[in-house]
């Protein structure tokens, strides 16, 4: 994903980096046909996004997050067929 709509790229970044980094990024880019500087912030904000995902805040009216700890409280069900597969010898051994 890109800048928002309407906003300026007016941010500079400035790294330093292994020459064999810097052809490794450069083959990815040519590859991908994408220039080195759009290959670089895409791959960066989509790395960010990926690792923020499962840090962002989510915040629920009160009824809602009573059912949500009730959930969260009630004692593990165990579906009828997990059972069964679990009793039967692993594939593995």
């Amino acid at each position: 994903m890109s800048a928002k709509a309407g906003e300026t790229r007016d941010r500079r970044w400035a790294l330093r980096v292994a020459k064999s980094e810097d052809a490794l990024v450069r083959a990815a880019s040519d590859l991908t046909e994408s220039s080195f500087t759009s290959f670089v912030r895409l791959a960066a904000v989509s790395e960010a996004r990926r690792i923020l995902a499962d840090r962002t805040r989510f915040e629920l009216e009160q009824s809602d997050w009573e059912k949500f700890m009730e959930l969260l409280d009630r004692p593990a069900q165990v579906p009828p067929g997990l059972r069964k597969l679990f009793s039967q010898p692993s594939v593995f051994e």
